[in-house]
Protein backbone atom coordinates (compact mmCIF):
# COMPACT_ATOMS: atom_id res chain seq x y z
CA UNK A 1 0.00 0.00 0.00
CA UNK A 2 1.40 3.12 -1.18
CA UNK A 3 2.09 5.67 1.47
CA UNK A 4 1.34 9.53 0.84
CA UNK A 5 3.97 11.95 2.30
CA UNK A 6 3.05 15.33 3.42
CA UNK A 7 5.30 17.51 0.96
CA UNK A 8 7.39 20.18 1.99
CA UNK A 9 4.08 23.12 2.28
CA UNK A 10 2.18 20.68 3.61
CA UNK A 11 3.43 20.91 6.95
CA UNK A 12 0.84 21.01 9.65
CA UNK A 13 1.95 23.87 11.83
CA UNK A 14 0.92 26.14 14.67
CA UNK A 15 -0.77 28.64 12.39
CA UNK A 16 -3.24 26.03 10.91
CA UNK A 17 -3.59 24.19 14.40
CA UNK A 18 -4.59 27.25 16.16
CA UNK A 19 -7.53 27.86 13.29
CA UNK A 20 -9.56 24.70 13.99
CA UNK A 21 -12.27 24.92 16.97
CA UNK A 22 -10.13 24.66 20.68
CA UNK A 23 -13.42 25.68 22.68
CA UNK A 24 -11.55 29.06 23.51
CA UNK A 25 -14.66 30.35 24.22
CA UNK A 26 -15.67 29.95 27.92
CA UNK A 27 -19.45 31.40 26.99
CA UNK A 28 -21.78 28.46 26.07
CA UNK A 29 -24.45 29.34 23.27
CA UNK A 30 -22.39 32.72 22.42
CA UNK A 31 -24.12 32.59 19.10
CA UNK A 32 -27.68 32.07 20.07
CA UNK A 33 -28.77 29.26 18.14
CA UNK A 34 -29.97 27.26 20.88
CA UNK A 35 -33.47 28.02 22.47
CA UNK A 36 -34.86 24.92 23.86
CA UNK A 37 -37.33 26.33 26.50
CA UNK A 38 -38.76 28.36 23.08
CA UNK A 39 -38.19 31.17 20.59
CA UNK A 40 -40.42 34.12 22.02
CA UNK A 41 -41.83 34.74 25.54
CA UNK A 42 -43.75 37.76 26.54
CA UNK A 43 -44.92 39.60 29.91
CA UNK A 44 -41.51 39.35 31.69
CA UNK A 45 -41.33 41.39 34.99
CA UNK A 46 -38.90 38.85 36.93
CA UNK A 47 -35.68 37.32 37.08
CA UNK A 48 -35.57 34.20 35.35
CA UNK A 49 -34.70 31.84 32.41
CA UNK A 50 -36.80 32.47 29.41
CA UNK A 51 -35.86 31.72 25.92
CA UNK A 52 -32.27 30.97 24.70
CA UNK A 53 -30.05 29.06 26.52
CA UNK A 54 -27.90 29.73 29.41
CA UNK A 55 -28.77 33.28 29.40
CA UNK A 56 -30.67 34.20 32.33
CA UNK A 57 -32.99 37.96 32.52
CA UNK A 58 -32.69 40.14 35.44
CA UNK A 59 -35.79 42.00 35.90
CA UNK A 60 -36.88 44.13 38.84
CA UNK A 61 -38.89 47.65 38.81
CA UNK A 62 -37.83 48.11 35.29
CA UNK A 63 -41.12 47.43 33.18
CA UNK A 64 -41.99 44.39 31.02
CA UNK A 65 -39.86 42.70 28.48
CA UNK A 66 -40.61 40.70 25.48
CA UNK A 67 -37.90 38.44 24.75
CA UNK A 68 -36.81 36.39 21.51
CA UNK A 69 -34.27 34.74 19.55
CA UNK A 70 -34.52 36.89 16.72
CA UNK A 71 -32.73 36.50 13.17
CA UNK A 72 -31.86 40.57 13.19
CA UNK A 73 -27.57 39.86 13.28
CA UNK A 74 -24.50 42.02 11.88
CA UNK A 75 -24.02 41.07 8.57
CA UNK A 76 -21.47 38.98 6.44
CA UNK A 77 -20.36 37.63 10.16
CA UNK A 78 -21.61 34.30 10.33
CA UNK A 79 -24.35 34.76 12.59
CA UNK A 80 -27.83 33.41 12.46
CA UNK A 81 -29.63 34.43 15.45
CA UNK A 82 -29.34 37.12 18.17
CA UNK A 83 -30.98 37.79 21.31
CA UNK A 84 -33.82 40.35 21.26
CA UNK A 85 -34.96 42.53 24.48
CA UNK A 86 -37.95 44.56 23.54
CA UNK A 87 -39.67 46.67 26.23
CA UNK A 88 -43.57 46.73 26.10
CA UNK A 89 -44.01 48.88 29.33
CA UNK A 90 -41.68 51.37 30.06
CA UNK A 91 -40.70 51.95 33.68
CA UNK A 92 -38.01 53.40 36.73
CA UNK A 93 -36.50 52.18 37.92
CA UNK A 94 -38.80 52.63 40.71
CA UNK A 95 -36.64 51.88 43.76
CA UNK A 96 -32.65 51.67 44.51
CA UNK A 97 -32.37 48.20 44.30
CA UNK A 98 -34.09 48.01 40.44
CA UNK A 99 -31.94 46.13 38.01
CA UNK A 100 -32.17 45.10 34.76
CA UNK A 101 -29.60 42.65 32.66
CA UNK A 102 -28.12 39.49 31.29
CA UNK A 103 -25.97 37.56 33.17
CA UNK A 104 -24.84 33.92 32.22
CA UNK A 105 -22.98 31.57 35.24
CA UNK A 106 -20.08 30.06 34.32
CA UNK A 107 -19.18 26.66 35.43
CA UNK A 108 -16.27 26.71 38.02
CA UNK A 109 -13.99 23.94 36.47
CA UNK A 110 -14.55 25.56 33.50
CA UNK A 111 -12.00 28.20 34.39
CA UNK A 112 -9.10 26.64 35.97
CA UNK A 113 -6.55 27.57 33.13
CA UNK A 114 -7.29 30.72 33.82
CA UNK A 115 -4.78 30.56 37.16
CA UNK A 116 -6.73 32.76 39.28
CA UNK A 117 -4.93 33.42 42.49
CA UNK A 118 -1.42 32.68 41.23
CA UNK A 119 1.23 35.40 39.65
CA UNK A 120 0.75 33.56 36.68
CA UNK A 121 -3.73 34.69 36.42
CA UNK A 122 -4.24 35.14 32.90
CA UNK A 123 -6.11 38.40 31.11
CA UNK A 124 -9.88 37.41 29.96
CA UNK A 125 -11.13 39.21 26.77
CA UNK A 126 -14.81 39.46 25.83
CA UNK A 127 -16.05 40.41 22.73
CA UNK A 128 -19.65 40.95 21.22
CA UNK A 129 -22.07 42.22 18.89
CA UNK A 130 -25.05 44.61 20.18
CA UNK A 131 -27.47 46.93 18.14
CA UNK A 132 -29.89 49.17 20.25
CA UNK A 133 -31.79 52.33 19.84
CA UNK A 134 -30.64 53.73 23.29
CA UNK A 135 -26.96 55.19 22.54
CA UNK A 136 -24.52 56.13 25.63
CA UNK A 137 -22.68 54.04 28.20
CA UNK A 138 -23.26 50.06 28.85
CA UNK A 139 -21.53 48.16 31.86
CA UNK A 140 -20.01 44.15 31.82
CA UNK A 141 -19.42 43.14 34.98
CA UNK A 142 -17.73 39.61 36.17
CA UNK A 143 -18.03 38.35 38.98
CA UNK A 144 -15.79 35.47 40.80
CA UNK A 145 -18.55 33.77 42.66
CA UNK A 146 -16.04 31.38 45.03
CA UNK A 147 -13.98 34.77 46.23
CA UNK A 148 -16.74 37.31 46.68
CA UNK A 149 -14.61 39.52 43.85
CA UNK A 150 -15.42 41.19 40.94
CA UNK A 151 -14.31 43.69 38.13
CA UNK A 152 -15.89 45.90 35.42
CA UNK A 153 -15.54 47.35 32.19
CA UNK A 154 -17.85 49.94 30.19
CA UNK A 155 -18.51 50.34 26.10
CA UNK A 156 -20.31 52.93 24.30
CA UNK A 157 -22.84 52.57 21.61
CA UNK A 158 -22.09 55.22 19.27
CA UNK A 159 -24.68 54.86 16.95
CA UNK A 160 -28.69 53.74 16.90
CA UNK A 161 -29.89 50.68 15.99
CA UNK A 162 -26.70 49.87 14.39
CA UNK A 163 -24.38 46.50 14.85
CA UNK A 164 -21.29 47.47 16.29
CA UNK A 165 -18.71 44.92 17.95
CA UNK A 166 -17.37 45.68 21.25
CA UNK A 167 -14.51 44.37 23.23
CA UNK A 168 -13.48 44.50 26.42
CA UNK A 169 -9.95 43.32 28.60
CA UNK A 170 -10.04 42.18 32.38
CA UNK A 171 -6.76 41.91 33.85
CA UNK A 172 -6.01 38.23 35.94
CA UNK A 173 -7.13 37.94 39.57
CA UNK A 174 -3.62 37.12 41.69
CA UNK A 175 -5.60 37.47 45.06
CA UNK A 176 -9.10 35.56 44.39
CA UNK A 177 -9.34 32.31 43.62
CA UNK A 178 -11.97 29.85 41.56
CA UNK A 179 -12.52 26.58 43.26
CA UNK A 180 -12.08 23.23 41.00
CA UNK A 181 -15.75 22.11 41.17
CA UNK A 182 -19.48 22.21 39.09
CA UNK A 183 -20.38 25.34 40.85
CA UNK A 184 -21.01 28.85 39.71
CA UNK A 185 -17.24 30.19 38.87
CA UNK A 186 -17.73 33.20 36.94
CA UNK A 187 -21.13 35.36 36.43
CA UNK A 188 -20.87 37.36 33.72
CA UNK A 189 -23.31 39.97 33.37
CA UNK A 190 -24.77 42.60 30.68
CA UNK A 191 -26.54 45.46 32.30
CA UNK A 192 -28.97 47.48 30.91
CA UNK A 193 -30.41 49.32 33.76
CA UNK A 194 -29.53 49.40 37.47
CA UNK A 195 -30.96 51.60 40.60
CA UNK A 196 -29.19 53.66 42.35
CA UNK A 197 -27.67 50.74 44.65
CA UNK A 198 -25.66 49.51 41.89
CA UNK A 199 -24.03 52.79 40.64
CA UNK A 200 -23.36 54.64 43.74
CA UNK A 201 -19.76 54.26 43.94
CA UNK A 202 -16.84 53.81 42.16
CA UNK A 203 -16.98 51.32 38.93
CA UNK A 204 -14.59 48.21 40.51
CA UNK A 205 -11.91 48.56 37.03
CA UNK A 206 -9.85 46.30 39.07
CA UNK A 207 -10.24 42.84 40.62
CA UNK A 208 -11.67 43.81 43.87
CA UNK A 209 -14.07 42.39 47.01
CA UNK A 210 -18.01 43.25 45.27
CA UNK A 211 -19.58 45.97 46.48
CA UNK A 212 -22.96 46.88 45.24
CA UNK A 213 -22.01 50.43 44.52
CA UNK A 214 -19.48 49.91 42.57
CA UNK A 215 -20.88 47.20 40.02
CA UNK A 216 -22.45 49.88 37.31
CA UNK A 217 -20.97 52.96 35.67
CA UNK A 218 -23.08 55.88 37.07
CA UNK A 219 -23.21 56.74 33.13
CA UNK A 220 -24.78 53.32 32.76
CA UNK A 221 -27.71 53.37 30.10
CA UNK A 222 -31.62 52.67 30.75
CA UNK A 223 -33.65 50.77 27.53
CA UNK A 224 -36.44 50.67 29.88
CA UNK A 225 -37.36 54.15 29.42
CA UNK A 226 -39.71 53.82 26.44
CA UNK A 227 -41.65 51.41 24.35
CA UNK A 228 -40.24 51.96 21.48
CA UNK A 229 -36.68 50.51 23.23
CA UNK A 230 -35.10 47.33 21.62
CA UNK A 231 -31.59 45.96 22.32
CA UNK A 232 -30.17 43.20 20.54
CA UNK A 233 -26.83 41.40 21.15
CA UNK A 234 -25.40 37.81 19.69
CA UNK A 235 -21.49 36.64 19.02
CA UNK A 236 -20.74 36.89 22.93
CA UNK A 237 -17.10 35.18 23.52
CA UNK A 238 -15.10 35.52 26.96
CA UNK A 239 -11.49 33.74 26.27
CA UNK A 240 -8.41 34.06 28.04
CA UNK A 241 -6.46 36.58 25.87
CA UNK A 242 -5.45 40.13 25.78
CA UNK A 243 -7.31 40.77 22.99
CA UNK A 244 -10.22 39.34 20.56
CA UNK A 245 -10.07 36.94 18.31
CA UNK A 246 -12.71 36.06 15.40
CA UNK A 247 -15.57 34.20 17.23
CA UNK A 248 -15.28 30.24 17.57
CA UNK A 249 -18.48 28.65 16.26
CA UNK A 250 -19.15 25.08 16.90
CA UNK A 251 -21.25 22.71 14.85
CA UNK A 252 -24.99 22.87 16.03
CA UNK A 253 -24.62 19.47 17.53
CA UNK A 254 -21.84 20.28 20.12
CA UNK A 255 -23.20 23.40 21.14
CA UNK A 256 -26.78 21.49 21.62
CA UNK A 257 -24.78 19.24 23.98
CA UNK A 258 -22.96 21.74 25.96
CA UNK A 259 -26.37 23.40 26.63
CA UNK A 260 -28.11 20.17 27.49
CA UNK A 261 -25.73 19.67 30.22
CA UNK A 262 -27.63 22.54 32.17
CA UNK A 263 -31.55 22.09 30.70
CA UNK A 264 -32.94 19.52 28.99
CA UNK A 265 -36.93 19.31 27.94
CA UNK A 266 -38.24 15.28 27.36
CA UNK A 267 -40.38 15.34 24.38
CA UNK A 268 -40.21 19.24 23.65
CA UNK A 269 -43.50 19.53 21.47
CA UNK A 270 -45.68 16.77 23.28
CA UNK A 271 -46.01 14.91 19.89
CA UNK A 272 -43.50 11.76 20.20
CA UNK A 273 -42.69 8.78 22.81
CA UNK A 274 -39.86 8.88 25.08
CA UNK A 275 -38.95 6.23 26.25
CA UNK A 276 -38.62 5.08 30.51
CA UNK A 277 -36.99 2.34 31.15
CA UNK A 278 -36.93 -0.37 33.88
CA UNK A 279 -40.35 0.50 33.97
CA UNK A 280 -41.81 -1.07 37.49
CA UNK A 281 -45.48 -0.91 38.82
CA UNK A 282 -45.00 -1.93 42.52
CA UNK A 283 -48.62 -1.81 43.55
CA UNK A 284 -51.51 -0.30 41.99
CA UNK A 285 -50.70 2.80 44.26
CA UNK A 286 -46.67 3.40 42.67
CA UNK A 287 -44.91 2.63 39.57
CA UNK A 288 -41.44 3.54 39.15
CA UNK A 289 -38.99 4.17 36.14
CA UNK A 290 -35.53 5.32 34.91
CA UNK A 291 -34.56 8.10 32.24
CA UNK A 292 -30.85 7.76 30.97
CA UNK A 293 -30.12 11.54 30.30
CA UNK A 294 -28.34 12.09 26.86
CA UNK A 295 -25.65 14.48 28.12
CA UNK A 296 -24.70 13.97 31.55
CA UNK A 297 -26.24 16.97 33.64
CA UNK A 298 -24.22 19.03 35.60
CA UNK A 299 -25.69 17.62 39.05
CA UNK A 300 -28.71 15.88 39.32
CA UNK A 301 -31.91 17.85 37.99
CA UNK A 302 -34.93 19.42 39.09
CA UNK A 303 -37.61 18.10 37.32
CA UNK A 304 -41.59 19.46 36.37
CA UNK A 305 -43.72 17.93 34.30
CA UNK A 306 -45.65 19.89 31.90
CA UNK A 307 -49.33 18.44 29.93
CA UNK A 308 -50.87 15.13 30.96
CA UNK A 309 -50.01 11.89 28.95
CA UNK A 310 -49.88 8.21 28.53
CA UNK A 311 -47.30 5.21 29.64
CA UNK A 312 -47.49 2.37 27.96
CA UNK A 313 -46.10 -0.90 28.78
CA UNK A 314 -46.06 -4.86 28.21
CA UNK A 315 -48.96 -6.31 28.14
CA UNK A 316 -50.71 -4.14 26.09
CA UNK A 317 -51.36 -2.35 28.95
CA UNK A 318 -51.91 1.66 29.16
CA UNK A 319 -52.85 4.46 31.89
CA UNK A 320 -52.82 8.00 32.24
CA UNK A 321 -50.52 9.98 33.64
CA UNK A 322 -51.17 13.76 34.92
CA UNK A 323 -48.81 16.43 36.45
CA UNK A 324 -49.78 15.65 39.85
CA UNK A 325 -48.64 12.62 40.61
CA UNK A 326 -44.99 12.98 39.33
CA UNK A 327 -44.39 12.18 43.22
CA UNK A 328 -40.51 12.14 43.36
CA UNK A 329 -37.35 12.51 41.26
CA UNK A 330 -33.72 11.45 42.01
CA UNK A 331 -31.17 11.68 39.52
CA UNK A 332 -26.83 11.87 39.56
CA UNK A 333 -27.20 13.74 36.86
CA UNK A 334 -26.21 10.69 33.89
CA UNK A 335 -29.44 8.69 35.35
CA UNK A 336 -32.59 9.91 36.89
CA UNK A 337 -35.28 7.61 38.43
CA UNK A 338 -38.71 8.57 38.42
CA UNK A 339 -41.67 7.65 40.88
CA UNK A 340 -45.21 8.30 39.53
CA UNK A 341 -47.75 8.07 42.60
CA UNK A 342 -51.70 7.66 42.57
CA UNK A 343 -54.07 5.84 45.01
CA UNK A 344 -55.43 3.33 42.70
CA UNK A 345 -54.47 3.86 38.93
CA UNK A 346 -51.66 1.06 38.30
CA UNK A 347 -51.80 -2.39 37.11
CA UNK A 348 -48.52 -4.62 38.76
CA UNK A 349 -46.33 -4.96 35.96
CA UNK A 350 -42.66 -4.83 34.84
CA UNK A 351 -41.36 -3.56 31.72
CA UNK A 352 -39.91 -0.94 29.73
CA UNK A 353 -42.38 1.72 28.35
CA UNK A 354 -43.55 4.56 26.19
CA UNK A 355 -44.11 7.82 27.02
CA UNK A 356 -46.40 10.27 25.19
CA UNK A 357 -47.99 13.82 25.72
CA UNK A 358 -46.59 15.10 28.34
CA UNK A 359 -43.36 16.72 28.94
CA UNK A 360 -39.94 16.63 31.34
CA UNK A 361 -37.90 19.61 32.28
CA UNK A 362 -35.08 19.17 33.43
CA UNK A 363 -32.95 22.23 34.96
CA UNK A 364 -29.46 21.74 36.67
CA UNK A 365 -28.46 25.52 35.56
CA UNK A 366 -25.88 27.00 38.11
Amino acid sequence: MAITRLGPNQDITAAKIAGQINFKNIIINGDMSIAQRGTSVSGITSTSYNTLDRYRTGVSGFGTWTQSQDTDVPTGQGFANSLKMDCTTASGPDAAGSVLYLVQYIEAQNLQQLKFGTSNAESTTISFWVKTNVTGTYTVEIVSSDSGRHICGTYTVNASNTWEKKTITFEGDTTGTINNDNGRGFEIFFWLGAGSEFTSGTLATSWATSSAGNRVSSSQANIATSTDNNFWITGVQLEADTSASDFEFLPYDVNFERCRRYYYVVNPNNTYYATIQDFYCYNSSNCYGSLKFPTPMRTGPSVSMTNNGSFYYYPQTSFAINTSMLYSWQSDGEISYVRFYDGNAFSFGSASGLFEGGTFKCDAEL
